[in-house]
Formats: C-alpha cells, sequence, structure tokens
C-alpha cells in the first residue's frame, strides 16, 4: 500500500486547514465595529458564518490527526468499525476516512 502517498496528503491537507483556521482567527478577532448598526449586523453575521467554517475546519483536522495515528499504527488501510479494508477509491476521495462505505452510512444514519 501506498503509506507514503496518503502521509503527503493528510499532511498538505493539514497544512492548508491550519493556514485557514489562522486566517479565520485573525477574521474574527478584527479590531473594532463600525458605528453604522446595519454594518454591525452585517459584521456578525459573517463572524458566525466565519466561526462555522472554523469548527468545520476543526472537525476534519481532528480527523486527519486520526488517520495519521492510524498510519503509524497500520491500521489506516482498515476500517475502524469492521476491520475490511477500505476501497482504495475511497481513500482517494477521503483520504481521512475510517470507515468503510457500509459502516460509514450506519454511523451517519
Amino acid at each position: 500500500m501506498e503509506v507514503e502517498k496518503y502521509r503527503q496528503i493528510l499532511l498538505d491537507m493539514k497544512q492548508a486547514l491550519t493556514d485557514r483556521i489562522n486566517a479565520i482567527d485573525r477574521e474574527v478577532r478584527h479590531e473594532g465595529m463600525t458605528a453604522d448598526w446595519s454594518e454591525q449586523a452585517s459584521e456578525r453575521e459573517n463572524d458566525e458564518v466565519l466561526e462555522s467554517l472554523g469548527n468545520t475546519s476543526e472537525q476534519d483536522l481532528l480527523k486527519i490527526n486520526y488517520a495519521l495515528k492510524r498510519l503509524d499504527n497500520g491500521t489506516y488501510f482498515n476500517c475502524a468499525e469492521c476491520g475490511e479494508e477500505i476501497p482504495p477509491a475511497r481513500l482517494e476521495l477521503l483520504p481521512f476516512t475510517a470507515y468503510c462505505v457500509d459502516c460509514a452510512e450506519i454511523i451517519e444514519d
């Protein structure tokens, strides 16, 4: 199996997510609000969207870190639920997945 290929993909994804989270944090912590009430409402709405994106990015980062640990301990290519091999096409599409298609469908329901 192509351990180093997936390790590099995951590390690249991790770096991109870390950069995104840092950019979101900087944007949300912007200094001061404008005096215009309608502008403040728009800025708050924007901040909420950014925070939601940040939360999603942080969840994805946790999945990537878990996938990297699974690579290190030799379980990356097997489903964390049933132990069956995760199809290569699924790993290509979702390199941070821990589940085969059948188990993912059960878990997501």
